[in-house]
């Protein structure tokens, strides 16, 4: 007999990957406050100089663990931390370590990869692919083993126009891209359709999967763009810059003020707590499906966690919202009045980045220097145009995406359960949304409260004037220049 998600996890251990990173975070609050799980391990490497304990006391200090710090002030001593990484044999892991999760571990969120579009293919495919396969041979031996959902992207097989719920074919097997990678193979020769190495590795993941002879109870779930928090634990919760995030950031603080024209075209952004209540059901629903199969395990299911196909907003009236809330509270912090122009041809946005990027970059750089400042401008211009063009596939291109199985889940769930673990796009507030998501960026990006709006919004009148200004004097030099060109010819 099914029982209630949270119920599934009661006095279970929950093994999570990648808790370190943003939706591992996330993740770990909710089961917290929301399950009555007996332990969460939290599989974390050393870094630089500090170790797996160090770094994760730091973590649980952020603001995002505020609700539940209120609510169970002792959290901190349901988390087991252990020191390992997923790009070693055996994880890392010490004896100890390794013969524990092999006893006691019940289910396992695998959410750690590396994310960078354009990371190496040699390291993408030591962290996403390598990493997931040490990690099903651990899971492999666990004795209590009851779930385990595999996080990939909705773009694993972004060269098709259609994404079903299924598997697709990739070009390479996880020993023949190992061998490639030996024999110093070209990475476009190897990827081929791929646009990056993070979505061509998912998707070799994905295969290894379920070509791993279907031994665990399996299933793979695939987020599209993962935005800030719609309400859990807090509206408007982000700590980082991936996607939009930092392309709405550039603009809103006057640096980046052109950009491609993707206004009509679909954004598949969903909420990161909606995401992580998807992601809990899911493995309540593989856990009682493997049940059903009285432990024999099928070919493992896959889940499209998308936005698009009930609630589809464009990434036009994204940033026409967003642009709304900057008039009511623009960033104390703004080098400029937040403006930007659209470009659908690439040799015309070379043009405007020359002029709207470049110029004021070599210009800001050179006050630096004169400063005895080290110039930071044109180096930051150049980081921020390589992230847009690495966004560009994915802006400009839309996909067809089917997510049955996700519908199917969410209708599956009870009332209560409904209510706890939300996660339906269905008739989406996202003008409630987008106003979270400004507010969370000029909080949690920006580090500006709404105490310093008056002062803002008196300091973005003097940038409007002085932007209109510089309007002003770029018409009448353009136009004085063509008046003497036409002279000239005539």
């Amino acid at each position: 007999m099914e029982t209630g998600v949270a119920e599934t996890f009661r006095n279970g251990i929950v093994l999570i990957t990648g808790s370190t990173g943003f939706l591992g975070k996330i993740l770990t609050e909710k089961l917290l406050r929301s399950c009555t799980v007996k332990n969460i391990v939290v599989l974390v490497r050393r870094k630089k100089e500090l170790n797996a304990s160090q770094r994760v006391a730091k973590i649980y200090q952020q603001t995002l663990f505020d609700r539940i710090r209120h609510e169970k002030p002792d959290f901190i001593k349901s988390i087991k931390i252990i020191e390992g990484n997923l790009e070693e044999s055996s994880l890392g892991l010490s004896l100890n370590d390794h013969d524990w999760m092999i006893e006691n571990v019940n289910f396992v969120f695998h959410c750690a990869a590396t994310i960078k579009f354009n990371e190496t293919l040699e390291l993408a495919s030591k962290i996403n692919i390598q990493g997931t396969e040490h990690l099903l041979a651990l899971a492999s031996k666990m004795k209590n083993l009851k779930g385990f959902v595999h996080v990939s992207t909705a773009y694993s097989h972004c060269p098709r126009k259609e994404i079903k719920e299924e598997y697709y074919t990739v070009p390479v097997t996880v020993t023949e891209l190992k061998n490639m990678l030996v024999d110093n193979v070209p990475t476009p020769e190897i990827i081929e359709d791929w646009p990056n190495t993070y979505t061509f590795t998912k998707a070799v993941a994905e295969n290894m999967i379920l070509t791993n002879e279907n031994r665990l109870p399996i299933s793979i779930f695939r987020p599209s763009i993962i935005g800030c928090t719609k309400s859990e634990p807090e509206p408007g919760w982000l700590e980082n810059m991936n996607g939009p995030t930092g392309l709405i950031s550039g603009v809103m603080v006057g640096f980046l003020r052109t950009a491609p024209n993707i206004g009509s075209n679909i954004t598949d952004i969903i909420p990161a707590d909606y995401t992580v209540n998807a992601l809990i059901s899911v493995m309540w629903d593989t856990v009682n499906r493997h049940k059903q199969w009285n432990g024999v395990n099928k070919v493992p299911k896959i889940y499209n966690y998308v936005s698009c196909v009930e609630s589809p907003l464009t990434w036009g009236r994204y940033i026409r919202e967003m642009h709304d809330q900057y008039y009511v509270a623009p960033p104390l912090q703004s080098m400029w009045y937040g403006f930007y122009i659209l470009y659908t041809n690439f040799m015309v946005g070379s043009i405007l980045r020359f002029f709207l990027h470049r110029i004021p970059g070599a210009f800001m750089d050179l006050m630096l220097i004169l400063c005895g400042k080290s110039p930071k401008m044109l180096r930051m211009y150049a980081k921020t145009e390589s992230m847009v063009d690495l966004l560009y596939e994915f802006s400009v291109n839309q996909w067809k995406f089917d997510n049955k199985n996700t519908r199917q889940l969410w209708l599956s769930l009870s009332k209560d359960d409904r209510n706890m673990f939300q996660f339906s796009l269905k008739s989406f507030d996202w003008k409630s949304y987008i106003e979270s998501y400004y507010h969370g960026i000029r909080k949690h990006i920006l580090h500006e409260d709404l105490s310093n709006v008056e002062e803002a919004l008196w300091k973005n009148k003097k940038l409007l004037r002085l932007h209109q200004l510089c309007v002003v004097l770029v018409i009448y030099i353009t136009f004085n220049l063509c008046w003497m060109f036409m002279n000239y010819l005539f």
